[in-house]
Order: structure tokens, then sequence, then C-alpha cells
């Protein structure tokens, strides 16, 4: 029967979810910021959700945040690999409900970041997008392997 060598078999999970959460932390604080900041923005109601943008991105930022913590600071990689799936397929269905509506105009994602960094709202759309991807290969490409691990270890190949 094959042995689990967690050396072997997860080295990439802890840098996976310190990476995540390093991310997660920097884009939630950053939508949070810009939630509280007084920007006209924020009074227009989001596309999809039909709530005010401020509520979405404030409550989206708590969201990343929350998460963040859980990346950074709990030893049990499975739940923070699978948060971090969860709120990327979130965001996935978010995205192509925009998509679905033909909004063509880049996402707000960012926050106030992308200002603050000097960078325009299509870089900034594009960056979050390969960051998205980012997230949600390596979150679920974790996951699966985890569970085809403990399948293989169980003998149920």
């Amino acid at each position: 029967m094959p042995v689990l060598d967690a050396q072997r078999d997860r080295p990439r999970a802890p840098w996976f979810t310190f990476s995540a959460g390093s991310i997660l932390i920097v884009t939630g604080v950053a939508k949070a910021w810009a939630a509280l900041r007084d920007a006209q923005f924020f009074t227009v109601l989001d596309p999809v959700l039909g709530i005010p943008s401020r509520h979405l991105m404030l409550i989206t930022g708590l969201a990343e945040i929350i998460i963040a913590v859980v990346c950074l600071l709990n030893k049990r990689q499975t739940l923070a690999t699978a948060l971090v799936a969860w709120l990327t397929t979130n965001f996935v269905v978010y995205r192509l409900g925009l998509w679905w509506m033909g909004w063509h105009k880049p996402c707000g994602c960012m926050g106030g970041l992308a200002d603050l960094l000097h960078i325009s709202p299509t870089v900034a759309d594009n960056i979050m997008k390969v960051v998205l991807a980012y997230l949600l290969i390596g979150s679920y490409g974790l996951l699966f392997w985890g569970w085809w691990r403990r399948k293989q270890v169980n003998g149920c190949e």
C-alpha cells in the first residue's frame, strides 16, 4: 500500500497559501479602504447584484482579509486552500455575470490601489485576471492533488 510522504507530496501547499494570503490581504485592504472613501463611483448600484458598489466592495474586501488571515495563520492547508477556491469561484461567477450582461468596463477589483500605483484601469483589470487565474488554478489544483493522494493511500486506485 502506498505511503503518503508529506515532505514530497505537499511542498507547494504552504507556499501557495502564503502567496494567496499575501495577495488577498493586499487586495482586501485596498477594497475596504476604497469602500470607506467618499467616491461617487460607489453610490452606483452594482450591475450584477443590484446593491450599492460601496457595500459590495466592503463585503468583498472583508471576506478577502478574513481568508487571508486563515491562509497566513492557520496550519490547516486544506481549509485555507478550500476557502481560496470558494472565493475565486465566486469571483469567476461574478465576472461571467458581467460578461453575460455585456459589461465591458474594467473591474474595479483593485479598489484604489490602481490609482495609487498609477496603473490604468485596463491594466489593473488584466493584472487581476491573471491573479484570479493563479488563485483559481492553484487552489483547485492543490485540492485535487490532495484528494488524489488520499485516494491512492487508501488503496482506492
